[in-house]
């Protein structure tokens, strides 16, 4: 018999080990806490595949959550297709807080497909008082990506109501754009802008940039007034953090262009095109008298005793092809390299009311200093670079041919350096700006022409060729930049192609095939390997009617834009709803009387020198050129590189920075890459006027 005492004193020592094994077991079954509502409250900086992985592995509400997470998730990674179909697989019954993320990552899906309208609709839909921080910081975003840069007052709240949100990198990038939206706004919009009493830091905002738009050409002045600016709003998020670019203008300091070192190509076929822009470069240097021609010397061995090069046009190698053209806004910018058309033409009559104003690019910056000529066919551009830097060279102007324009990208000259050309991708250089007569240059202008004119249609007339498509890409990305929906083009042959139009009376039709842009194009499936590519939107199904098209911008020569606008009329009748616009291809100085009867109500563009802004240097460059108006663009480029040369510390530093030049009014971009606003001429009843 077992003592009882025994049996008490075994019972109190297994009751705390049962107790523990209940506990245990206990332990064993209970789930682990779930974590998907922490990373929906947080930033969710996780990737799609964790997760996927954790929705896969959860169940009931958190399992909603995880995927809401991933669909987000694919959206920031470009997996649009499979961010979609993800969504779609959401279940109906959602609580409040997964339903709020549902919503807000509806305007994100939209974003990333490029359907900014509906982006737009989703986000109105939305309240951001009931989102969490981070949610509101991508709400902000959302509104800030739907409006595509546009400024308006609607963005600039977006940026001011993000801000305090955003911290490190993000918070830059912010006041970054809260900036370059502010600097896109006309005068216009600035000053039919009306805002609510409370709102200072919008209120100082305004003022920073009115502070800039009046100080923009006096560097020091500049300065002086963002000093003042950030003492009267020391609370302004810009006054604590400056926008990068008038941050850099705390270190301005100006360019030397004592001794200026000029790349172009002097031999070859390109030799025409280097010395007409040597000429306009010397006349601007020499206050628009005639030019004098410049000593040359190889780049390896300065010779000071080298003959004057002979710059006129007498001594300029002759074309064997009449058709072929000189001017990067006739031609192909990307060689430069096929001789230009030497047929005499009468210049193109000055509008009646064009502003006689001289161009502030003919002023001497420093007409003392020295100019060194270098030609670019002797010797590889690095060695040509350092011969300049041994010479003295505070400035390099050119190279002027595209191959080695794309050389500057592996150069490591510390010279500042003016470039006459663009390559295909740019590099933001800080020594670097580029400076390019193009075809694409043209179109943008023409896009924006087009808008400011309330048209919202357009159709893209342009020839069957590279430059025909190098201009359709420029306008169509810069329509959609504008806010601009499609953008329809049709193609043209020769000349007797579109005289056989004209004979079998089959004219030509405002209709076209749809443009999308690279930037623009839906992601296509991916299955095995294989692309299969997105199906029509309804807007390129219906696009290709005439049912809307309300502007047409031709890319033509003259003989060609003389039978296309007939045989639009011959479709359209003679009152046609579409306004016709052309590049300044079709403007090559033989518009005699016939022509401009013919072609009454259309505009075309045309660099400010040749439309009569600054008639003493177009007598003056039509004259050494031999009213040859390519080349004679081309002479107004040399001018205008000159004032650009002379003023590159400004052009490179201060954001904004204009020069009323010959080839149109100047401005760079944040990279430098220089932009030209040109002048609109129309033809009205024989005379050509000032557009509308």
């Amino acid at each position: 018999m077992v003592p009882s005492k025994f049996i008490r004193s075994k019972a109190g020592r297994c009751l705390p080990v049962v107790l523990a094994a209940l506990f245990f077991a206990g332990c064993t079954t209970t789930k682990a806490p779930d974590q998907s509502t922490a990373h929906m409250q947080g930033e969710a900086t996780a990737d799609s595949a964790y997760y996927l992985q954790q929705m896969q592995q959860s169940a009931d509400d958190s399992k909603t959550t995880w995927q809401l997470l991933a669909i987000h998730a694919l959206v920031k990674e470009g997996k649009t297709q499979q961010a979609v179909d993800l969504y779609n697989q959401l279940p109906k019954e959602m609580n409040d807080e997964q339903r709020r993320e549902q919503q807000l990552l509806v305007p994100e899906i939209r974003v990333a497909q490029k359907d900014y309208a509906a982006a737009n609709a989703a986000l109105a839909k939305i309240n951001p008082a009931e989102l969490s921080k981070n949610q509101q910081a991508r709400y902000y975003q959302s509104v800030i990506d739907a409006s595509q840069n546009r400024a308006s007052l609607e963005l600039l709240r977006a940026y001011i109501a993000q801000e305090p949100i955003l911290t490190g990198p993000a918070h830059q990038k912010n006041i970054d754009g809260t900036w370059q939206a502010l600097s896109q706004m006309t005068p216009e919009q600035m000053n039919s802008l009306v805002i609510n009493a409370d709102e200072n830091t919008l209120q100082g905002w305004l003022d920073l940039q009115r502070v800039w738009n009046d100080n923009r050409n006096d560097p020091e002045m500049l300065k002086a007034g963002i000093k003042d600016w950030q003492t009267r709003y020391p609370q302004n998020p810009g006054a604590k953090t400056l926008p990068t670019q008038l941050s850099n203008m705390q270190n301005y300091k100006a360019a030397s262009t004592n001794k200026i070192a000029l790349l172009l190509p002097l031999s070859g076929q390109a030799a025409v095109f280097g010395r007409t822009i040597q000429q306009g470069f010397e006349a601007a240097k020499n206050m628009g008298s005639a030019p004098v021609a410049q000593s040359t010397a190889p780049a390896t061995t300065p010779d000071t005793n080298a003959q004057p090069v002979d710059t006129t046009q007498a001594a300029l190698p002759q074309p064997t092809d009449a058709n072929m053209v000189a001017s990067p806004s006739a031609a192909s910018v990307d060689d430069l390299t096929q001789q230009p058309a030497a047929d005499a033409a009468q210049p193109t009559p000055v509008p009646q009311s064009a502003p006689q104003v001289q161009s502030a690019a003919t002023a001497p910056a420093n007409p003392s200093a020295e100019i060194k000529v270098y030609d670019t066919t002797t010797q590889p551009l690095a060695q040509i670079l350092a011969q300049a830097q041994q010479d003295g060279a505070t400035i390099v102007v050119g190279p002027l041919l595209k191959n080695n324009v794309d050389e500057l990208a592996n150069s490591t000259s510390p010279l500042n350096i003016l470039a006459l050309n663009q390559p295909e991708k740019v590099q933001n250089r800080a020594n670097i700006c580029y400076f390019a007569l193009s075809p694409e240059d043209e179109a943008r202008d023409a896009a924006g022409h087009i808008w400011q004119q309330g048209h919202r249609a357009p159709l893209l007339l342009v020839p069957r060729n590279a430059l025909g498509d190098r201009v359709t890409k420029a306008f169509a990305e810069e329509w959609m930049k504008l806010g601009g929906g499609t953008v329809l083009q049709q193609k043209f042959g020769s000349v007797a192609e579109l005289k056989q139009g004209i004979n079998s009376g089959s004219g030509i039709a405002l209709t076209g095939s749809p443009v999308t842009p690279a930037s623009a194009q839906p992601e296509g499936v991916t299955i095995g390997g294989l692309t299969i590519p997105p199906p029509p939107t309804d807007a390129q199904i219906t696009a290709g009617t005439s049912g809307g098209v309300d502007a047409a911008y031709i890319v033509a020569t003259p003989d060609e834009v003389a039978l296309i606008k007939p045989m639009i009329a011959m479709r359209t009748g003679s009152r046609s709803p579409a306004q016709l616009y052309a590049s300044s291809r079709s403007s090559q100085g033989v518009n005699g009387p016939d022509f401009r009867l013919e072609m009454d109500g259309l505009q075309f563009s045309e660099i400010p020198m040749l439309a009569g802004n600054n008639p003493s240097m177009m007598q003056q460059a039509l004259s050494n050129v031999h009213n040859d108006y390519s080349l004679a663009r081309l002479y107004a480029m040399g001018v205008d590189a000159w004032s650009l040369a002379n003023h590159f510390s400004q052009i490179r530093q201060v954001p904004g920075y204009q020069v009323n030049g010959n080839t149109g009014t100047l401005s760079s971009n944040p990279d430098c890459v220089i932009n030209r606003k040109l002048n609109w001429l129309q033809f009205s009843q024989g005379q050509i006027v000032p557009a509308s």
